[in-house]
This record gives C-alpha cells, sequence and structure tokens, in this order.
C-alpha cells in the first residue's frame, strides 16, 4: 500500500511537471512567432532556419510563411521519425504544430486590406526591428529549449547529420543559416538585408546563450549557525536542495561547530537568504559562484565516456605535461 501511494505520488510529481514543460513551451512559442512576425516579416528581414526559408518562399512567391514552415517540417519529420524516434520527436512536433498556428495567426493578424504588412515601429526601422527582434526571438528560444522543446525545421537536419557524421549540431546549423541568409539576395537583390539577417542570427543566439546561462547558474552557500538543524530542514522542505552537513572548528574561538555546505540555483538565493534570516539573524553565510554543478537537480554531464585507448591516450598527455621535479 506504502508503495503504491509513493508510486501515485511520483507520478502526479511528473505529470505536473510535464504539464509546466508543455505550458512554459507554449509560452516560448507564442513569443517567437510574435518577435519573428512582428519585427522581421514586415520589413522583408531574413533569419535563419526554417523560418528564415519560409519568408524567402513568402517574399518571391507570396505563399504564406506558415504553410511553408509547416509542409517542409512534416516531410523532415517523415525522414526523421525513423532514424530519432517518435519519443524524441514529440515535443518538436508539438512544437511544430503550434508554431505553425500561431505564425499564421500573428500574419492573419499583421495583414491590411491591401495585402501589405502593418509595420509595428513604423517604416524604416529595419535596423530597430532586427534589435528587438533579435532579443525576444533569442529569449523564447531559450525558453523553448530549457523545458526540453524544439522548433523542429533545421534543427532536425542538424541532429539527422549528428547521427552518422562526426559534424556538431551547432556547426550544421551556423552552415545552412548562412546559406539561407545569402541567397535571400538572388530574391531581395539588397545586401544591407543580408547583412542584416546575419546581424539578427548573431544577436539571436547571444541573447539565447545570455538566458539560458543566466537559468543555469549555480551557488555555493557556506552557512555557519547554531540553528542548523531548522536552516536545514526549512531549506530542504521549501527549496527541495540537498544540504551536506560538514564539521568545522573555529581556529580563534576554538569552538567545535557544523556547516551547512548546499548548492543552488541562483535564483534561488534570495529564498535560501530570506530563510537564514528568520531563524538566525546572526548566521555566518558564505555564498560563491560555481562555474559547472552536474547531478540530480542540475545539468547533465553530456561528454561521452572515453573508450580505454583514449584513456589511456589522455593519461600519456597529462604525465608528459608534469613539471619535471614532480
Amino acid at each position: 500500500m506504502v508503495v503504491n501511494d509513493k508510486l501515485k505520488r511520483l507520478s502526479d510529481t511528473l505529470a505536473f511537471k510535464e504539464t509546466v514543460d508543455y505550458l512554459y513551451l507554449t509560452v516560448g512559442l507564442v513569443l517567437y512567432a510574435f518577435g519573428w512576425v512582428f519585427f522581421l516579416l514586415p520589413y522583408q528581414l531574413m533569419s535563419g532556419g526554417l523560418t528564415g526559408l519560409s519568408a524567402l518562399v513568402f517574399y518571391a512567391t507570396g505563399f504564406k510563411v506558415a504553410y511553408t514552415y509547416f509542409l517542409v517540417n512534416v516531410a523532415l519529420l517523415i525522414v526523421a521519425l525513423k532514424i530519432l524516434g517518435w519519443r524524441f520527436l514529440a515535443r518538436t512536433i508539438y512544437g511544430i504544430f503550434m508554431l505553425s498556428f500561431f505564425v499564421g495567426l500573428f500574419q492573419e493578424l499583421i495583414t491590411q486590406s491591401d495585402g501589405t504588412l502593418f509595420q509595428l515601429l513604423g517604416p524604416g526601422e529595419t535596423f530597430m526591428s532586427i534589435v528587438l527582434g533579435g532579443m525576444i526571438c533569442g529569449s523564447s528560444l531559450a525558453i523553448i529549449f530549457l523545458n526540453n522543446g524544439s522548433t523542429g525545421g533545421t534543427d532536425i537536419v542538424g541532429m539527422v547529420v549528428n547521427k552518422y557524421r562526426e559534424i556538431s549540431i551547432g556547426r550544421v546549423l551556423i552552415l545552412l543559416d548562412v546559406f539561407i541568409i545569402g541567397s535571400s539576395y538572388f530574391i531581395l537583390d539588397d545586401w544591407r538585408k543580408v547583412v542584416l539577417g546575419y546581424v539578427f542570427v548573431i544577436l539571436e543566439n547571444w541573447m539565447l546563450d545570455y538566458v539560458m546561462n543566466a537559468n543555469r547558474a549555480s551557488v555555493q552557500f557556506l552557512i555557519f549557525s547554531t540553528h542548523y538543524k531548522d536552516i536545514a530542514h526549512e531549506i530542504g522542505t521549501r527549496v527541495g536542495r540537498g544540504i551536506t552537513l560538514m564539521d568545522a572548528h573555529g581556529w580563534y574561538s576554538g569552538k567545535e561547530m557544523k556547516v551547512l555546505c548546499i548548492l543552488a540555483k541562483k535564483q534561488e538565493s534570495v529564498l535560501i537568504l530570506r530563510i537564514i534570516k528568520n531563524i538566525d539573524p546572526n548566521a555566518f553565510v558564505s555564498i560563491g559562484a560555481v562555474s559547472g554543478v552536474y547531478g540530480e537537480g542540475f545539468d547533465k554531464i553530456k561528454m561521452k565516456p572515453a573508450n580505454p585507448e583514449q584513456m589511456k591516450l589522455e593519461m600519456k598527455t597529462n604525465a608528459g605535461a608534469t613539471p619535471a621535479g614532480k
């Protein structure tokens, strides 16, 4: 009976987490569609990926972006399903459907009665549109990726190529972006817009990295307090972080005491400090930034395990790098 209750609680927790992930994923997709449609499309600006390719088709033929984006993605999914599997592509399929819907919806909203697209910032504001569009799209992509989502498109191509060739997904995406944006010159006949397209990609990726790294930033707490039990209980219950209890000896005072060591996300720092202040205002607290934390509740180690021959080679290299006399 106890086991069944635990399994039910675990199932409920996983279902709740899955629901929250899809909620944030939807928010990210709405923001991406908004930033891309409202700030790039009316000014005939380019971006990378399948959205950029779909825009190129729209500029050349008038065929709606959402239709091209959806149809090409369906073709890519049919090819990729056998290679990558249903489970891996589940959220990608959701992302494709939702992004196609919102891009189509927003394009309809900004299409005026004469067929032209409404320019939100006014005529001639191409550079400002690139800046705002890049910031919004980069931030929204971070939300999507942080919740294990994907917008499909060239991401699928990158994953398939990476599966069979020793070429990183990032390199494949960069090459495709360069080709797609560069080819827009033959449609738009404007080198300025090609350059602005590359500016958009750089700004978008910078914003993506900034938001993702800010979310992943971690800190280490060392808490010296006589009320360590109460503090540990509150932090463990309310924050849900593991706590290591260490023995310490004060050199000056000569007193024995306990120290709490906690690794947490940066955004959890305020709550942890508030808990400490409420329980023991006189506690001594040290907070340090850490370059990386891997394990349960944090990032996963994504490095592939080394084979025995590679390990031997690395050991020889390290041995050769040891300073003389050591």
